[in-house]
Order: structure tokens, then C-alpha cells, then sequence
């Protein structure tokens, strides 16, 4: 069991790739706290853990918001007894379409939900991570970081951001003890897929994502998982300041 007695939040945790970290890291001992602002899914998710004899509790809150994000980190204290890991993985997607296109509604919801979720869990997570004598914190960015397309222009500078400030969260809470790293997933067959897509979902438009990517598939939950764990083990103890591409070679 490579996190048993660790305690674990996971935002965004009712879907997709959150709801796969969620899992595997039951999987493996850890007490979970599965959030997400769709209350039935946060339910779903911890109910289906707690049926196989892990632990995992749902919270129900927005990660732009300060009030629900202390909150977050305050269930997971009083419930497991601690926080030992974070992962900021709640994410929302841009259509894809014309930078000129996109409103400012959608642009401040972008970085909101991307960005300044991921400010306000460190503001209010590092505390309880200092208070265990350490921890992990695990950003959710994107290959749009590193390999940025047309069409995405706001989503991308959201990511390119997760990931230049993962690198420095790093640097600056290394004497912590508290390890900073970020995954760099690509395009996945999860609820976003169609956005990306530009809001036509048709096995064509699948397969001029898929030929993009050198392995030959899109991303499962299950990727993105496995490198989560590994990430949140004692095995990557001495990692930290990475952005690890989960991407079939898509960034190559």
C-alpha cells in the first residue's frame, strides 16, 4: 500500500481524471476527500470507494471561492486527522474557437477555475501540509502548456501558468519538506473532450486528435492516475518541480 495512513483531497474529483486519482488512491490506503462542486457526483464517487472498504468522504464546494476551498481543507483535517496531499485538479475547458471569440465571462471563468483555485488551495492547504511535517501538492496542467495550438489560446495561457507557478511553489516550499509537481495530461475521453473539440464530437474529429499523438490513443483517467500515485509516493520523494507529460508522446 504506497499511501496507507496518508490523507488526500482531490478537487474536481466527480469525473474524470480526478475521479480516477480519487480511486487509485484508495486503492493504495489513502484517506480520500472527494470534492467537487456537483454534490450528486462528489456522492457517487466517495460511495462507490467506501463500497469496496476504503475510506473516502465527499465535499461539496467551488474551488474559486475562499470561504468553500478553507472549508476543504478543514474537512480534510477534522475527518483524516491531517493533510498529507493536495491535488488542485478541478479544471474547466475552453471551446475551441477564436481568441477574438472568447468573452471575458469565459476568460475570468478560465483562470478562475484554473489558476486562482490552485492560490487559494496553497493558501489554505500549505498550513495543514507544514503541520504533518511535510507533503505533496499535484497540479493538473496540460500538454496546451507545453505545445500550445490555435483555438485554445486562453485555456492554454491558464495551463502555461499552472505550470510555471508549480515550478516555483517548488523552489519555495522545498525547506518545508512540502514536493510541488504538475501533470501535463493530453486529450482525454472525459466530459471536456467535446470542448476541445470545438463542440462537435464525431469520430473523425477523434481521429485527428489520436493522430497527434505518437502512441496511437487518447489519455484514460487511468494515466493520469498511476502518475498521480507515483508522484504522491514516497518512491518520487526526492521529485519535486516537474511537469511530467502523461501524453503518448504528444509533446515530443
Amino acid at each position: 500500500m504506497r499511501l496507507e495512513n496518508k490523507s488526500a483531497i482531490v478537487t474536481g474529483a466527480g469525473s474524470g481524471f480526478g475521479e480516477g486519482i480519487a480511486q487509485r488512491y484508495a486503492e493504495e490506503g489513502a484517506s480520500v476527500l472527494v470534492a467537487d462542486i456537483n454534490g450528486e457526483a462528489a456522492e457517487r464517487v466517495a460511495g462507490a470507494i467506501s463500497a469496496t472498504g476504503a475510506t473516502a468522504k465527499p465535499f461539496v464546494g467551488d474551488v474559486t471561492s475562499d470561504a468553500d476551498v478553507r472549508a476543504m481543507i478543514q474537512a480534510a483535517v477534522e475527518g483524516f486527522g491531517g493533510l498529507d496531499i493536495l491535488v488542485n485538479n478541478a479544471g474547466v475547458p475552453q471551446r475551441n474557437m477564436s481568441m477574438l471569440e472568447i468573452d471575458e465571462a469565459t476568460f475570468d471563468k478560465i483562470f478562475a477555475v484554473n489558476v486562482k483555485s490552485v492560490y487559494l488551495a496553497t493558501l489554505h492547504g500549505v498550513p495543514a501540509l507544514k503541520a504533518r511535517g511535510g507533503g505533496v501538492i499535484i497540479n493538473t496542467a496540460s500538454t496546451a502548456a507545453l505545445r500550445p495550438r490555435p483555438g485554445l489560446t486562453w485555456y492554454n495561457g491558464s495551463k502555461g501558468a499552472v505550470t510555471t507557478i508549480s515550478k516555483s511553489m517548488a523552489v519555495e516550499l522545498a525547506p518545508d519538506k512540502i514536493r510541488v509537481n504538475a501533470i501535463c495530461p493530453v486529450v482525454s475521453d472525459t466530459p471536456m473532450v467535446v470542448e476541445f473539440m470545438g463542440g462537435v464530437d464525431t469520430p473523425e474529429m477523434r481521429e485527428k486528435f489520436i493522430s497527434t499523438v505518437p502512441l496511437g490513443r487518447m489519455s484514460k483517467p487511468r494515466d493520469i492516475a498511476n502518475a498521480a500515485l507515483y508522484l504522491a509516493s514516497d518512491e518520487a520523494e526526492f521529485i519535486t518541480g516537474v511537469c511530467l507529460e502523461v501524453d503518448g508522446g504528444r509533446c515530443v
